[in-house]
């Protein structure tokens, strides 16, 4: 009897302690989540108070402290991480992880934008409602064309100064010239935006495609030289971990962050009532089509491709779903997705360290989706009727303008406004978006972390026997540099004996 006491006093031990282990490992996911509750929690109380704008910026400090701690290793993170993981490869490994992990984001983003088109087709947003001009307006650069910021993604795949690539990348800019023309009788008149002029400027924001690029070249370069390249790589590789650990210690303050980002995400909407009463259609058709990108259709991509439970994958990547979700970027959460794919998912770090940054410069299937379905919400408050030329013409412009999305406050909106002159609709129907970015940024952003992850997965999945056999190769080169410097000591130890 005392020894089936003591079997179950075991065994129960050994459930707590599995049990606590289990905590203590998932414990800052934990606490995240718990900020997560928490932050709404405080938005909506606070919100209730009437805050002024020095209060909300206050209450919003500690999170603007949490984003300008991770940015601060976005840069020096994907310099090492890419140099590190194209260098440990060949370069024909390093063309068919390119190009997989191109074709994957061409193909979800047009998927994001065949969704969108599909929600708003069946839900309707906008449908028998009247549009009346908002005190919000849309940023100045929803003058940009289409063709314009095409032009800026292919300039700033080829950087002019790599330095300068850290923190600024480029941008066509729009110039307005005042023309004076004199009257009958002499007198002086100024026309105010008589002529628009363009020119290639520069925006402060870093051209991270452009450092890709560059990084992958200085990573084959070194590859190609063996063993010349060889200390190159290694300073690398070192600086690459010294910054995962960094970014790991801030990663710590990542619960305090999300409660100040949401609550003041919440605290400052003034009225959330009557803005989801005319947007609520808007709102969930696009938070039903992103649950079914998200549990549907990604998962049946990842397992069609990986063959692995695609469920608990998304489970994994938890974390870094929450900062997408908590600072609407998908650059902030980069260390948790290498972090995610990498010590989670065991995906090979030569393949995450490229594909990720890569798939965050130009995979935005979320966005993509956003823009189908506000295209249409903004068609039907125009009272105009959208025939399928104008569903396919919509989807068509919401992937293209997802893989272009200019470096400007509310991006996608301004990429809406192009859609709708292409249509040839009044744009001034866009600032009612504004209302609803604190929300719907959100959730297209947890989208495009989902994506960015999974293409991680799939194009290790498919490059795995290549990676396989270059370690063979590389393993048979070490035994053959070792055999070799073998067989010099022992003819140069024959060579003394003879002497």
């Amino acid at each position: 009897m005392e020894k089936v006491t003591e079997a179950r006093s075991q065994h129960c031990d050994g459930c707590h302690q599995k049990c606590f282990g289990h905590v203590r490992k998932n414990l800052l996911l934990v606490l995240t989540m718990c900020g997560v509750v928490l932050g709404f929690a405080l938005g909506f109380g606070i919100r209730e108070t009437k805050p002024t704008t020095d209060q909300l910026m206050w209450i919003g400090f500690l999170g603007d402290l949490y984003l300008r701690l991770l940015k601060m290793m976005i840069v020096p993170l994907i310099v090492c991480s890419v140099i590190s993981g194209t260098a440990s490869l060949d370069p024909k490994s390093n063309g068919k992880i390119s190009l997989i992990s191109l074709i994957f984001i061409v193909i979800t983003n047009t998927i994001g934008s065949i969704l969108g088109v599909a929600a708003g087709a069946v839900f309707q947003p906008g449908k028998g409602s009247s549009f009346q001009q908002s005190e919000n307006t849309v940023n100045s650069g929803s003058s940009l064309e289409t063709q314009d910021i095409i032009a800026d993604l292919i300039r700033n795949f080829f950087p002019d100064n790599l330095l300068e690539a850290a923190f600024r990348k480029t941008q066509t800019r729009y110039n307005t010239q005042t023309v004076e023309r004199n009257t009958s009788n002499g007198t002086m008149l100024a026309d105010t935006v008589v002529k628009l002029t363009k020119t290639v400027g520069k925006t402060d924001s870093p051209n991270i495609i452009g450092l890709i690029v560059a990084c992958t070249l200085i990573g084959i370069a070194a590859s190609t030289l063996k063993e010349k390249g060889r200390p190159l790589l290694n300073f690398f590789v070192s600086a690459s971990e010294i910054v995962i650990v960094i970014v790991r210690w801030f990663m710590w303050t990542t619960p305090i962050g999300v409660i100040s980002l949401i609550a003041v995400a919440i605290a400052g909407t003034t009225d959330i009532v009557s803005v989801f009463g005319s947007m609520g259609m808007l709102v969930a058709t696009v938070a039903v089509a992103i649950v079914i990108q998200q549990l549907i259709v990604m998962p049946a991509i990842l397992f069609a491709f990986t063959k692995r439970n695609p469920y608990a994958f998304l489970l994994s990547i938890a974390r870094p779903w929450i900062i997408g979700f908590a600072s609407t970027s998908t650059a902030v959460a980069i260390p948790e997705m290498i972090a995610s794919c990498e010590d989670t998912n065991k995906i090979d770090r030569r393949v995450v360290r490229f594909v990720i940054p890569f798939s965050v410069t130009l995979s935005a299937n979320g966005s993509a989706l956003y823009m189908a379905a506000a295209s249409i919400f903004c068609y039907n408050l125009s009272g105009a009727e959208l025939s399928a030329f104008n569903f396919v013409l919509i989807g068509i412009l919401s992937t293209v303008a997802s893989m272009a999305i200019p470096s400007v406050p509310s991006a996608s909106i301004v990429s809406i406004v192009m859609i709708l002159n292409s249509l040839g609709l009044p744009v001034d129907m866009v600032s009612l978006l504004i209302a609803m970015e604190w929300i719907l940024d959100r959730l297209r952003t947890t989208s495009s972390v989902v994506s960015h992850t999974m293409c991680a997965a799939v194009t290790y999945k498919l490059c795995k026997e290549n990676l396989r056999q270059l370690d063979m190769e590389m393993k048979v080169e070490e035994k053959t540099e070792k055999m070799c410097v073998s067989d010099q000591d022992c003819n140069t130890d024959l060579l003394n004996v003879k002497l």
